[in-house]
């Protein structure tokens, strides 16, 4: 979240940015409901501290009588304080970050591209689709995917499978040359870490699944979880940024998610992705994000995609978010003629979620501050094969395999 002070003396600025992000906050409200709950702490401290006072020394009949009057009045005073917290911590929650000042300004649409790997490739047969392709070769099977679970389940068979994990531990050996920790976590997050990230939207814009009857949800990425693992911890970045890259089950609802280019696995329920996360200092976080972006652009170049990169308008950046990249390979199934679909996708979130979460560390001065978070898509086992699949199938049906994942799966070549 944002801090209150800030909110206090830019409150046209936080304003405007609400404006170009296109989210409805009353900052207004917010601000009245502010200086409500200063005035009713002032009296609540005000009454304790005259209260301690007359404890000190030995109270007249009258005093006694005062003090007892003081302290029905200052539980009336928290209960106050309480229905009014509440109002006001859900409003202070709505608010987003900030966005960069070179973020495009606008809705999805205004993205800018920074960067291009090649051009889109030119087949002198007509293309299919990944499904097309992964079902003809029995690498996939979503009917009974559909039959066991529901849409947007699937099975994933033979030689995907085998894919999968050599795309996995394709990511994990470039992030061991980062100095990334690699991590497993749970697939399950409490409400409070949740509500903690900023990814947790009710009712109809909701993408994540609740567990009935429990304070327990499914992650939608692994992002969520690596928060939470330093939370209300003051951490040591005394030798640089904490950098750990972590595989995790994501479940996503996609709600409303249909149609032609959100087919086969581009949006699924359920998927496998390997995330990078990083803590460090405010004064890093701008370099860390570079960072993070020229990883993913390597493990798309090693695959040898032919792919752009976008920066994220203010309109379509999510809540957390200071500034975005998405890295979007070129796929047949966008369109008729083929188009750009994400694959990867990394964000600057400044102090926004280590505020919810009480996350800081111990400066130069030795006083402590928040940190600053950063995530970023290492790779998804539902982009990445599409992506793959996509861009180097065969006129007789067959894929055949990038050269940096042939040492892993033991073959250069998928087919019948």
């Amino acid at each position: 979240m944002l801090d209150i002070k800030f909110i206090r003396e830019n409150s046209k600025l936080v304003k405007e940015n609400n404006i170009n992000r296109n989210i409805k906050v009353d900052i207004d409200k917010l601000l009245e409901l502010d200086e409500k709950r200063k005035v009713i702490l002032n009296n609540i401290d005000e009454m304790r501290a005259k209260r301690n006072a007359v404890s000190k020394v030995k109270p007249t009949e009258d005093e006694i009588k005062e003090m007892k009057q003081v302290g029905i009045d200052i539980k009336g005073l928290e209960t106050s304080l309480k229905e009014i917290d509440e109002e006001y911590y859900d409003l202070l929650c709505k608010v987003p970050n900030l966005s960069h000042p070179q973020s495009p300004v606008g809705s999805e649409d205004k993205f800018v591209v920074l960067h291009k790997h090649k051009n889109p490739p030119e087949f002198n047969f007509q293309p299919k689709t990944h499904d097309q392709i992964m079902e003809d070769l029995d690498m996939i099977d979503f009917d009974r995917g559909v039959k066991v679970a529901g849409s947007k389940f699937y099975f994933v068979k033979n030689d995907a499978v085998r894919l999968n994990q050599a795309l996995i531990n394709y990511g994990m050996d470039i992030l061991e040359k980062y100095n990334f920790i690699l991590m497993e976590t749970p697939d399950l997050v409490k409400d409070d870490i949740l509500d903690g990230s900023g990814f947790s939207p009710r009712g109809e814009e909701s993408q994540i699944y609740k567990i009935e009857n429990s304070d327990l949800n499914l992650i939608g990425t692994a992002e969520i979880t690596l928060l939470g693992y330093h939370a209300d911890e003051v951490i040591d970045l005394s030798n640089g940024p904490k950098k750990y890259a972590a595989i995790s089950h994501c479940f996503r609802t996609e709600a409303g998610a249909y149609g032609k280019t959100n087919k086969g696995l581009y949006r699924v329920h359920q998927f496998t992705k390997l995330e990078m996360f990083v803590y460090c200092t405010p004064d890093q976080s701008e370099s860390m994000h570079q960072e993070l972006l020229e990883i993913e652009k390597e493990i798309c170049n090693g695959l040898d995609l032919h792919y752009r990169v976008i920066d994220i308008p203010t309109g379509d950046l999510g809540g957390p978010a200071y500034r975005k990249y998405d890295i979007e390979a070129w796929m047949t199934m966008q369109g008729e003629n083929g188009g750009y679909g994400e694959v990867t996708s990394t964000s600057n979130c400044t102090d926004y979620q280590a505020r919810r979460l009480n996350i800081k560390f111990k400066n130069d001065a030795n006083k402590t501050e928040y940190v600053h978070t950063l995530n970023g898509t290492a790779v998804v086992l539902s982009r990445f094969p599409l992506a793959i699949i996509e861009n180097y199938q065969e006129a007789d049906g067959s894929v055949s395999i990038p050269k940096v994942l042939q040492k892993y799966m033991g073959k250069s070549k998928i087919n019948k």
